[in-house]
């Protein structure tokens, strides 16, 4: 049995970014499990998938597009330094607040001006290439719940 769409797969991942730099793993504890041709990962990790069979082992390289977007301008926004945390005030550190319109938002400082504070609204990973050293662990047939967009997309 290979990945395809439909399929219920379980994988063993690593990702790196600049090919050395790990950013995450799952090896050694719980797996992923997704169903193939959903939209449930993202799209150049799903195509380095398709086709590979139980047991098999590969590097797939994801682009920016085809994974977390590229660094969008529209992303950053200065905000007034006296409404940050003074335990916040660092480049890197991850907030939790609101949009107007309620939608929580998780921007990073991205600077620290002398006034004000530069937050970045954009994926930690956006503009990055993803490097992810992959392991099929099982494929399994998938019910038919929530396949029906994804054989659209592929034309079958």
């Amino acid at each position: 049995m290979h990945v395809s769409i439909g399929k219920v797969v379980t994988v063993e991942y690593t990702l790196r970014i600049d090919e050395e730099d790990i950013v995450d793993t799952n090896v050694g504890v719980e797996p992923l499990i997704y169903q193939h041709g959903a939209q449930e990962i993202l799209p150049g990790l799903e195509k380095g998938l398709e086709g590979m069979a139980i047991g098999e082992s590969k590097r797939i390289i994801v682009s920016p597009a085809e994974g977390y977007g590229d660094v969008h301008p529209e992303g950053f926004f200065e905000i007034a330094k006296d409404r940050i945390a003074p335990d916040a005030l660092r480049v890197g550190a991850k907030l939790q607040g609101e949009a107007p319109d309620g939608t929580p938002v998780y921007p990073r400082v991205a600077e620290i001006r002398e006034e004000t504070v530069v937050l970045d609204l954009n994926h930690p990973l956006a503009g990055k290439t993803l490097y992810f050293d992959v392991k099929v662990l099982d494929i399994q047939e998938g019910d038919d719940e929530g396949i029906g967009s994804a054989r659209a997309l592929s034309g079958t």
